[in-house]
């Protein structure tokens, strides 16, 4: 790469608060001098905007976008509606609204992948709900995602959780873990069901930021239910920045 840049993209929010703590995760990456970095947001219309964040990356000279979409599962639609306007893909998988971006000609996109089952981001689950374990010998994790109901999607969002699951268990040394997800409505039955088999269940979000999802909708669903939960999502942690950087890495490197 000649001139590279990166351009973390995330959903966003009209919380401040939820921004905060990405653009604190993003200020923690150690790259090399010269390499601008631009966080944007999919839900911004203004300056914190994704289009936004190209033209000023393109203003500083980037001849090739390494992009790190933040986002939790490959089954997100939005991963497919951003990778379509940002030209990776031709077409979209599903209907979207978003138009394609305008990009220089002769700047290269480089696309990143999701969080989905990656090692650190199992141990960043375990380290927002470890004080809630006490026996492990008898407890159960219960990853809880958004998922998606679209075909396609749904097993994508099923395959990096399942995968997700696999590695919170053996991180954490509980003896079991498993994951519901709220679009497809399955996260009642999965606490129940491990309830039910006489397992001290740990509801664990796979969220990025807390928010209506974490504090309203979970508990809501999980209602009467016995289980320990925080509410607290994935940020804000250290290792958000070691992912992000391990992701720029691979991508420069290849």
């Amino acid at each position: 790469m000649k001139h590279p840049g990166v351009l973390i993209i995330s959903h966003g929010s009209p919380d401040d608060a939820w921004i905060r703590l990405v653009d604190d995760a993003v200020a923690e990456l150690k790259l090399p001098t010269g390499i601008p970095v631009e966080a944007s947001f999919l839900e911004d219309d203004g300056d914190r905007s994704i289009q936004g964040g190209i033209d000023r990356l393109e203003a500083a000279g980037v001849t090739d976008l390494v992009v790190i979409p933040l986002f939790v599962s490959s089954g997100s639609t939005h991963i497919d509606e951003i990778s379509y306007a940002l030209g990776v893909k031709p077409e979209p998988e599903l209907p979207t609204d978003l138009a394609p971006f305008r990009i220089g000609e002769g700047v290269a996109v480089h696309f990143g992948r999701p969080v989905d089952d990656d090692p650190v981001i199992a141990h960043m689950v375990w380290d927002k709900v470890r004080g809630l374990s006490r026996d492990p010998d008898r407890e159960a994790v219960v990853l809880v995602g958004h998922g998606s109901g679209h075909d396609g999607f749904r097993q994508r969002w099923e395959a990096g959780m399942a995968s997700l699951a696999a590695s919170v268990q053996a991180i954490s040394g509980v003896a079991a873990a498993d994951y519901g997800l709220l679009r497809t409505d399955t996260v009642r039955s999965k606490v129940a069901e491990w309830s039910g088999r006489g397992y001290e269940v740990i509801v664990a979000p796979l969220f990025l930021s807390a928010g209506y999802f974490t504090k309203q909708v979970i508990p809501s669903r999980l209602e009467g239910l016995e289980y320990r939960y925080s509410g607290e999502a994935l940020l804000p942690h250290p290792r958000l920045a070691d992912w992000i950087q391990e992701q720029i890495s691979n991508i420069m490197e290849r």
